[in-house]
């Protein structure tokens, strides 16, 4: 299944999804979003925080990650041997730039993952 899920908009400490309305960290599957995404340390991404919330039982070619609005995130060595040990590639960008690689994807009919964060 191909992601069904695109951002309108973005902007710090807010992202809009399929018209609705966040303002807290989501991770968006081809199938669900995850809203309140929280993670174990506030600007690290470790394992942990994507297979807690079943990411990986998802299908899924591409994660892109939104590292916040000022790009302050940073992604665990052990998530990206993990992504590549699954043969999933990823991308890691401020948020706003990563939206807009996201919807790019979507369109292509691929099929993805956004883990944005939206603060920082």
């Amino acid at each position: 299944m191909v992601t069904k899920f695109k951002v309108d908009h973005y902007e710090f400490g807010r992202i809009v999804i399929n018209g609705k309305e966040y303002t807290r960290d989501v991770i968006v599957t081809p199938t669900r979003i995850i809203d309140n995404w929280w993670r174990k340390e506030g600007h690290r991404v470790c394992l942990e925080d994507l297979t807690k919330y079943g990411v990986f039982n998802e299908d899924f070619e591409i994660i892109v990650f939104g590292t916040g609005y000022h790009g302050l995130v940073v992604i665990e060595q052990e998530v990206i041997d993990e992504l590549k040990r699954r043969g999933i590639q990823y991308i890691a960008e401020p948020t706003r730039t990563a939206v807009k690689k996201f919807n790019e994807l979507v369109d292509q009919g691929k099929k993805v993952v956004g883990a944005f964060h939206l603060t920082c």
